[in-house]
């Protein structure tokens, strides 16, 4: 079983019967600041330059992630598979001159194609 499988199964127990009460009363609205607390550490450990820290702070983004995504599963909102499966394709679809045979001449060519890309997923999801 890899680190990440382990990880999300104490996650399961957390939210569990048998978990701890103040986890299993979160919420999507109660985690979402704690997302934002979590990220902001992140950044800091990350212009600080230090691995440790940096290693601490993701590790408290990524525990927050998978308690949102937890409560979506619990909540019938969406499974971690479909989460992973949509950001996913995103990657795909937005880096057509890796996944596809679109050529590129440099970075700015890329940054032009990806705007277009989300441009152009944003008008779709527009018209759902």
């Amino acid at each position: 079983m890899s680190e990440f499988e382990k990880f999300r199964g104490l996650i399961r127990t957390l939210r569990g019967e048998n978990g701890c009460p103040w986890d299993r009363r979160q919420t999507m609205e109660t985690l979402a600041p704690f997302l934002r607390e979590e990220v902001e550490e992140a950044i800091v450990e990350i212009e600080r330059g230090s691995d440790t820290g940096m290693r601490e702070e993701l590790g408290d983004v990524m525990l927050i992630l998978l308690m949102l995504i937890q409560v979506g599963e619990e909540d019938g909102r969406f499974t971690f598979d479909e989460v992973m499966k949509e950001v996913g394709e995103k990657i795909v679809r937005r880096h057509p001159h890796v996944f596809g045979d679109v050529k590129v001449k440099d970075e700015k060519e890329i940054i032009e194609m990806w705007e277009k890309i989300k441009q152009q997923e944003k008008r779709g999801k527009s018209s759902e």
